[in-house]
């Protein structure tokens, strides 16, 4: 007959046992078998009469092991450059550093685990508008670190937004800082001598902002990375730096040439002006010696007229005579040669020709020179004369 036939014996095809015989399915026979298995686990007969105690007892040494397990998770351990956080039910309790450490197993304490000596970065690029209004690009980047650990965690919400930076309020302060620096400043400033000083304003303002909101964050550095005008009009402003820097270059070419030149002018004009004054300076002094020597002169002038004036004469005929380069001969006086160093007196040097004069000249002047009348001649090239024509010229010099 079919087990669940009307009027059978309804008894399970599986285990062969009717239902509600204390089979697998009835929970009080799992209680009993449990606390069977518990009691001969931790030392019991696992008789019936004995299976209540046993089992009371198993089931206290599993909460002790379960409140022992809770207890040790409360230790943690904090690196070098970490600081621990500890909070009891969220409120902040205490900040620990590096080392082995135990705190209220959760959920009545929570740590939150914060890497202080880690230099993390961000980025930003945009276009921006300068105090002359123009547009430039500008790309920044900060590098930056955690310095106050819980004004870090609790004071704001974000302070830096790790996975995704836009959202956090470092980036959105350097944006801002950003703006306010290359708003200050004029573009040719921007683009070329004040990449330094920008980026050291830029870092100044962060600071001040992150420190009025006591986000517990330290900017460590601020580099402007890019500066240029937008790709649109890059050409007509590299055309415009180009004829700048040729004016630049210009400017400085006129400079160079005039410092060269003001100098030489200036010293030209003190030789000048020296010159004049030495020339004046001599003038006068002449004009005044003339003075004197004449006011003398008129004093022994009158003591005695004709030496005076004879002496006079002789110093007057001496001044104009020594400049000549003309020798009066008188040759009828006597036949006799004289030989006169023309060299000297002309300031020449003498030749082998001239040397050799003497000798040539008393061989073909000497017939000739008595039929000669004493006049004034070019001076000779050999320099010869006679003795009695310089005792002539010299009578008629006086």
């Amino acid at each position: 007959m079919p087990w669940n036939e009307p009027g059978g014996n309804q008894q399970d095809p599986w285990t062969g046992k009717k239902p509600g015989s204390g089979g697998n399915n009835d929970p009080e026979e799992f209680i009993r078998k449990l606390n069977q298995k518990l009691g001969k686990l931790f030392g019991g007969s696992g008789r019936q009469g004995n299976s209540d105690n046993n089992g009371g007892k198993g089931i206290a040494f599993l909460l002790v092991l379960l409140v022992g397990g809770w207890l040790l998770s409360g230790f943690y351990t904090v690196d070098a450059r970490q600081q621990g956080l500890v909070l009891r039910f969220g409120a902040y309790q205490q900040t620990t550093t590096a080392g082995l450490h135990w705190r209220l197993p959760y959920p009545i304490e929570t740590v939150e685990i914060i890497d202080v000596e880690q230099n993390r970065s961000a980025q930003d690029r945009s276009t921006m508008l300068t105090k002359d209004e123009n547009i430039v690009e500008i790309a920044v980047s900060a590098q930056y670190k955690v310095r106050s650990p819980e004004d870090y965690a609790f004071n704001i919400v974000n302070p830096d937004a790790l996975n995704d930076q836009t959202q956090g309020t470092l980036y959105q302060v350097m944006r801002g800082a950003t703006r306010e620096v290359i708003g200050r400043n004029d573009m040719d400033f921007i683009l070329k001598e004040g990449r330094e000083q920008i980026a050291a304003n830029i870092q100044t303002q962060m600071q001040q902002v992150l420190d009025g909101y006591k986000s517990g964050l330290q900017v460590i550095t601020v580099n402007l990375t890019y500066a240029e005008a937008p790709a649109e009009v890059k050409a007509a402003f590299d055309e415009a730096n180009k004829a700048r820097e040729d004016a630049n270059r210009f400017k400085n070419e006129a400079d160079t040439y005039a410092n060269r030149i003001l100098p030489e002018a200036r010293g030209e004009a003190a030789r000048v002006k020296a010159q004049s004054e030495a020339y004046r300076q001599e003038t006068v002094a002449r004009a005044e010696g003339d003075a004197a020597r004449f006011t003398q002169l008129v004093a022994e002038f009158r003591k005695a007229p004709e030496v005076t004036r004879e002496r006079m004469y002789l110093e007057t005929l001496e001044s104009v005579m020594s400049g000549s380069r003309k020798i009066l001969v008188d040759a009828n006086s006597s036949n006799n040669m004289l030989y006169l160093p023309l060299d000297q007196l002309t300031g020449t040097q003498p030749t082998d020709a001239q040397h050799l004069a003497p000798a040539v000249a008393a061989a073909t002047t000497a017939p000739q020179a008595k039929t000669q009348q004493a006049s004034p001649t070019e001076t000779p090239a050999e320099g010869t004369v006679t003795r009695p024509a310089r005792e002539a010229s010299t009578r008629e010099s006086r």
